[in-house]
């Protein structure tokens, strides 16, 4: 078992992980899986993990920009992804973790996250990780005709920004 940087051949795995987060209607607003092009383009290059259990990739985690303004050059979005076969292993927790670290070393000071209010998985995984609540968007959008409100997290670095 080991979290290692992801790879675009980790792409068919990573997708098949996020297409099963969509099935769920707890993880994100998308529909669909995009193509490796479009994900690509929206996550930032060095900070992109995942975990490999005997071989096989079980779940990601990757940031995203939150603005393109240089004042933000610090913050990223958070996205983690834990397939079905591995959830409730604490591995969303060690990859968790491991992206932290790994934005801290790109220089990241703050990191975000919105998380759908049922899911208790992930907010308790963030929460583990470091992060706080700092408020939430009711009714947000909607996913199949259901709204949907956004619990909003972040996590303030204790060792990037400090100056």
């Amino acid at each position: 078992m080991s979290v290692r940087p992801m790879q675009p051949t980790d792409w068919e795995a990573v997708c098949a992980i996020y297409a099963e987060g969509i099935a769920t209607e707890q993880a994100t607003f998308e529909l669909e899986v995009p193509t490796w092009e479009a994900w690509d383009a929206n996550h930032l290059p060095n900070c992109r993990l995942v975990y490999e259990r005997e071989g096989t990739v079980v779940a990601w985690a990757a940031l995203g920009r939150v603005s393109s303004r240089r004042v933000y050059v610090g913050v990223a979005e958070v996205s983690i992804y834990v397939s079905a076969k591995a959830r409730g292993t604490g591995i969303g927790k060690i990859l968790l973790r491991a992206l932290v670290e790994s934005s801290e070393e790109a220089g990241f000071w703050t990191l975000m996250a919105g998380i759908f209010l049922e899911n208790v998985a992930s907010t308790a995984i963030h929460r583990a990780c470091g992060f706080r609540e700092i408020g939430y968007r009711e009714r947000v959008g909607k996913l199949n005709g259901e709204w949907k409100d956004v619990l909003l997290l972040e996590r303030r670095s204790k060792v990037v920004g400090m100056d």
